[in-house]
C-alpha cells in the first residue's frame, strides 16, 4: 500500500521557516498504530492523516499525531492541511472551495483559505471551542518546568493557568525577553504536575512590536523538545487575552514563535468578545510547500 504525502512549513511565507508539517493523503484504511509509526518516522511536531468525513457535508476527517501520541486538536496541522488540500484542488472526488470543514476529536474545525497572487497563500481556522480555564499554578511550581526562577513569572495580568480552545495548554506570562530566552523545558519538573500534560507555553510582550507577543512552547511529554509554532496554544492564549481585553469587539494579536530555534513563525490571531465573553477564536498564517512523495506501508 502506498500513501501520498506533502510537507509544508506553516506560519511562514518561505520554505525552511515556521513549523514543518507532514500531511498524509489517501490515509483511509491505515490502523492507529500505523499512523503513530508514520508520525514517528517523520519525527515532526505533528503529522496529519486525511480521511473521509463521517458527514458528507464536511470536507474531511483529520487526525493529528505527534511522535508520541494523537492530539484532539492543534493549530498548525489544521492551517497546513487546509493549505495542502486547497493546492490539490479536490478531495474524495469533489472540488474544494475556499471554506473547508474538518472533523476532529475536539469538534468541527472550520478553515478558510487565504488567497495569494499565485494561488493559496495560507489558511485561517476557527477554534472548535471557545476559551476555558481549568486550573492554576503558583510561580514556584511553574518556574522549574521551564528552568526559570519564580520571579521570572509575571503574574500582573494572570497567574500561570491551564487554558484551552480545543486542547489544554499550561500558559504563563514571563517577565520579559531575557526570561523567554533563558527558558528550557524540564520534563522531570513537568512530570510532577500531571495536569500539564507534559507541555508548557510561555509568552511575553514583544518590546520591538507594540501589541505583539513573543512565545515558546516546550513539549517533552509529546515527544517534542521545543515547537517552532503552536497554533493550539496560540488559540488558548488568544482566548485568555480576549477575556482580559477592555471592551467588546474583535481583538487582533500577533504572536512570534520559533525565533530561538532559528525557525521564526508569525501566528496571526483574533478573539471576538461580546458582553465580556469570548465567542470565537481565529488562528491563521501563511504557508510554504516544501516536499511531496509516497510512503510505502
Amino acid at each position: 500500500m502506498t500513501c501520498r504525502f506533502v510537507t509544508v512549513d506553516v506560519f511562514t511565507d518561505r520554505a525552511f521557516g515556521g513549523n514543518p508539517l507532514a500531511v498524509v493523503l489517501d490515509a483511509e484504511g491505515l490502523a492507529d498504530d500505523t499512523m503513530q509509526a508514520v508520525a514517528r518516522e517523520f519525527n515532526l511536531s505533528e503529522t496529519t492523516f486525511v480521511l473521509p468525513p463521517a458527514d458528507p457535508a464536511n470536507t474531511a476527517r483529520v487526525r493529528i499525531f505527534t511522535p508520541g501520541r494523537e492530539l484532539p486538536f492543534a493549530g498548525h496541522p489544521n492551517v497546513g492541511t487546509a493549505f495542502v488540500l486547497a493546492r490539490e484542488g479536490s478531495l474524495f472526488g469533489k472540488p474544494l472551495g475556499s471554506a473547508l470543514r474538518f472533523e476532529e476529536t475536539a469538534g468541527l474545525v472550520p478553515v478558510d483559505i487565504l488567497p495569494g497572487p499565485n494561488g493559496p497563500a495560507g489558511a485561517r481556522l476557527t477554534a472548535p471551542q471557545t476559551f476555558s480555564q481549568s486550573g492554576e499554578f503558583s510561580p514556584a511550581d511553574f518556574a522549574p518546568c521551564v528552568g526559570l526562577r519564580p520571579e521570572d513569572i509575571d503574574i500582573s495580568a494572570h497567574p500561570p493557568l491551564l487554558g484551552s480552545a480545543g486542547m489544554i495548554f499550561p500558559l504563563a506570562r514571563l517577565s520579559g525577553i531575557d526570561a523567554l530566552g533563558r527558558a528550557r523545558g524540564n520534563a522531570d519538573a513537568m512530570a510532577r504536575h500531571p495536569a500539564m500534560g507534559g507541555h508548557v507555553f510561555v509568552y511575553t510582550p514583544d518590546p520591538a512590536v507594540p501589541g505583539a507577543f513573543r512565545a515558546r512552547m516546550f513539549a517533552p511529554g509529546l515527544g517534542i523538545a521545543e515547537d517552532p509554532a503552536t497554533g493550539g496554544a496560540a488559540a488558548a492564549l488568544t482566548g485568555l487575552l480576549g477575556t482580559l481585553a477592555a471592551g467588546d469587539g474583535s481583538h487582533d494579536y500577533r504572536i512570534v514563535q520559533g525565533v530561538e530555534m532559528g525557525r521564526p513563525s508569525l501566528i496571526e490571531t483574533a478573539a471576538d468578545v461580546t458582553g465580556g465573553t469570548v465567542t470565537a477564536i481565529r488562528v491563521g498564517g501563511a504557508c510554504a510547500a516544501v516536499m511531496r512523495g509516497e510512503i510505502e506501508i
